[in-house]
């Protein structure tokens, strides 16, 4: 199944926190907070202005962002949870160094 969000929205899946802390403990899942940092899958054809002019979204397919807690409405599609969210619940996006792309 193909999904297009409309207007402003974005498709979002959520990006797993780490299950250890920098000193070395487990996290258990009970204990861990959803994650607020997701990859974009899918972007909406943008807002229109009062005269009706297109305005483009600023986060595109294939982005890390940042987002609020209790951002988006939860979805379940194809087997996978997702979030759908306005381009206003993003906090802003991530920017990876070079060197980061690279090793991953």
């Amino acid at each position: 199944m193909t999904f297009r969000p409309l207007h402003d929205r974005i498709l979002v899946r959520r990006i797993d926190a780490e299950e250890k802390t920098s000193g070395g403990l487990i996290i258990p899942d009970s204990a861990k907070e959803k994650p607020q940092e997701g990859e974009v899958l899918a972007v909406g054809s943008g807002a229109r202005d009062d005269s009706g002019k297109l305005i483009r979204l600023d986060v595109s397919v294939g982005d890390r962002i940042l987002f609020g807690k209790w951002s988006g409405t939860e979805i379940r599609l194809d087997g996978e949870d997702l979030l759908i969210m306005k381009e206003s619940d993003v906090m802003g996006v991530i920017d990876q160094p070079a060197a980061a792309k690279k090793a991953a």
